[in-house]
């Protein structure tokens, strides 16, 4: 059985053209993922679901018919079966119809491109063996050191001033640092590639010339790799038997950056505020019954750092959630919603401890590749940040925290902290907490009389003893062993 519901693209039952009137905004009709009634998308996503169910009907901008899927199963089910859906977009009707414009705000995410993310069958495969087999010779101890290394240099950078915003100067630099080293081009990383690959995505005015610029860095590192090979990821990818041209290597290579880059801000930003803000999380992971990378996968499922994949297109007349999906129509993959379905979370608010089953990383042959390095710098990031600055704490109200938020993710704007001024340590060592300061010894504890002196007769003042030296305590014997095996684990030797 399938639903009466009419196609969105006009195929079978008549559907109203976009943008008329027919398209009721109320009740029984698509919402537009847009403007003024999309400033809240989570609660927009509740009111679909509790109207249409697991897969419903929006309207993306110039009021462009999409189905959104709001079901775990739903979404799992779409990213799983590549027989009845693509991700190449040339087959979606709206645009062979001529609904999308070239300058559509989305076209950047819907646009067809010759990479593994978008193709199908065996030019899928071609692609995506080079960059799966590029990613499998990624050494992954020496990933954690450059995490560590670079989350030294960073916390350095605010640790002596005792406050700083974890967005700006921790969140959106770590995983560019660490991507460079990855790619094979550290020399590239600096402020201005940060700025400009968060320019890039967010689609700004000056967009197309930060695009330009990452992309002119990718074409260097390209070239280099091609005359010069080292031990990196590019390397291995341009010697991959696939034969990739220097488009395609370029291409994969910006694929590789800009998805880690954005995925990856987004979740150390959202779990650190997580820390901050959730006291029983906290209470947690300084107890040890939580550890760093299981509070991770909490704000996977939280937080997903995209909110919405674009995009899906039915290769055929199929059937999604009740719904029937004609041949043409997209479909939008939605891991915010499809996390919190009540069908798997009826307490949204319920620990997700040890379950990885969350959306963040989508499923089926376009799953994420590169999400063990987004863990990784995740989990070492926060826990040495935490372990340098273990009195850290927001320097705001929580309410007073604000988002920037899109279709595809939301971003936290800003995330100030406060915490003791620290020194700086060596970047080439394992962070290490300050020691405790020792316990004051010369507490003077007074008793009262039981028969007070009159107010009106002063009181002689009271000598107070001299303190007693406090003798050092004696250093704690140290494991040479094993501290000589974590120095060697941690400078690579």
């Amino acid at each position: 059985m399938t639903s009466e519901t009419p196609s969105l693209t006009g195929t079978g039952p008549a559907s109203p053209p976009p943008g008329c009137p027919a398209h009721s905004l109320g009740p029984a009709g698509p919402h537009r993922l847009y403007g003024p009634e999309a400033e809240d998308l989570d609660d927009l996503y509740d009111r679909l679901r509790e109207e249409h169910g697991p897969v419903a009907p929006v309207l993306l901008h110039d009021d462009v018919p999409m189905w959104v899927v709001l079901g775990h199963a739903e979404n799992l089910q779409l990213v799983r079966s590549p027989s009845q859906y693509t991700r190449d977009s040339r087959i979606w009707t709206p645009l062979k119809e001529g609904m999308v414009k070239p300058d559509h705000p989305l076209m950047p995410h819907i646009a067809w491109q010759p990479i593994c993310s978008h193709a199908e069958g065996d030019e899928h495969e071609r692609l995506r063996d080079a960059v799966t087999a590029a990613m499998a010779t990624i050494d992954h101890r020496s990933v954690r050191r450059h995490i560590g290394r670079h989350t030294q240099a960073l916390v350095n950078g605010f640790c002596e001033r005792g406050r700083a915003d974890l967005v700006r100067q921790f969140a959106e630099h770590l995983p560019m640092a660490v991507m460079c080293e990855v790619l094979g081009m550290p020399e590239e990383y600096d402020d201005r590639m940060v700025q400009a690959a968060r320019d890039a995505l967010k689609g700004t005015e000056t967009a197309i010339q930060s695009h330009r610029y990452v992309m002119d860095a990718l074409s260097r590192l390209t070239a280099r790799r091609r005359a010069r090979p080292e031990d990196d990821f590019t390397s291995h990818l341009v010697a991959h038997p696939a034969g990739l041209s220097d488009d395609e290597v370029r291409e994969h290579l910006r694929l590789v950056l800009f998805a880690a880059y954005e995925a990856t801000a987004n979740l150390l930003a959202n779990a650190l505020r997580m820390v901050l803000t959730e006291p029983g999380f906290r209470a947690q992971l300084n107890g040890g019954q939580m550890t760093v990378p299981e509070a991770i996968e909490q704000s996977l499922w939280d937080e997903p750092p995209f909110s919405t994949v674009f995009g899906y297109f039915a290769k055929q007349d199929t059937e999604l959630g009740g719904r029937r999906i004609a041949k043409g129509d997209g479909l939008l993959f939605a891991p915010a919603p499809g996390n919190v379905d009540p069908r798997v979370r009826p307490d949204p608010s319920a620990s997700m401890q040890g379950n990885r089953s969350h959306l963040a990383f989508g499923g089926g042959p376009h799953e994420c590749p590169g999400q063990d390095i987004g863990r990784a710098i995740a989990d070492v990031g926060v826990d040495a940040l935490l372990t340098r600055l273990s009195d850290i704490r927001l320097d705001c109200a929580e309410e007073d925290l604000r988002w920037r938020s899109s279709i595809a993710s939301r971003h936290l704007v800003a995330l100030p902290v406060r915490f003791e001024p620290k020194p700086q340590q060596d970047v080439d060592l394992p962070p290490r907490a300050l020691p405790v300061p020792p316990q004051r010894s010369n507490w003077q504890v007074g008793t009262l009389s039981s028969d007070p002196a009159p107010a009106t007769r002063p009181q002689p003042p009271q000598p107070v003893p001299a303190p007693r030296p406090v003798p050092p305590a004696p250093e704690p014997p140290r494991p040479q062993g094993v501290w000589q095996r974590v120095l060697r684990w941690w400078r690579g030797d």
